[in-house]
């Protein structure tokens, strides 16, 4: 499991990378009419995370399976106001939840990767296997992100 807390972790920085250079105003366009502003990704990136940070330490605590509720990222994204919100204050969130998440992961014990908890739309799921969703989650969005950015002559 070292392999994946090093890579959840290495992502730390990978939000403030992906808005480096950015105005305000780049971030809450809409380069690609449809779909989200890049503040929207970055926000959605940093409450997916947060949200996964409590699955997992739900998880680890145990030792009954919790429920893991899903969330409407759509709503999130319409109703929360993420236009508001610094994105390198947001950036910094992330990243420092990340570095906490990953000194927690390497002290759990080993039998605690295996625990897992019921998801509501996606069934059960092992720690292991949420640790693996949010390593591959921030990345999944950079395309997003690298294309909006393109759009703007970023």
């Amino acid at each position: 499991m070292e392999s994946f807390i090093a890579q959840y972790e290495a992502d730390a920085k990978i939000l403030s990378q992906a808005i480096a250079g950015l105005s305000c105003e780049e971030l809450t366009s809409f380069p690609i009419p449809g779909t989200w502003s890049i503040q929207q990704v970055i926000m959605h990136v940093l409450d997916s995370d947060l949200i996964a940070s409590d699955r997992m330490k739900r998880v680890i605590a145990g030792p009954t399976p919790p429920t893991l509720m899903a969330y409407d990222e759509t709503l999130y994204a319409q109703k929360i106001g993420y236009h508001h919100v610094d994105a390198k204050l947001a950036c910094d969130l992330f990243r420092l939840n990340r570095l906490v998440m990953a000194q927690i992961l390497r002290n759990v014990p080993d039998a605690a990767w295996s625990q897992t908890g019921n998801h509501t739309e996606r069934g059960v799921e092992s720690l292991a296997l949420i640790v693996q969703l949010y390593v591959d989650h921030p990345r999944h969005h950079l395309k997003f992100i690298e294309a909006k950015r393109k759009m703007l002559g970023k």
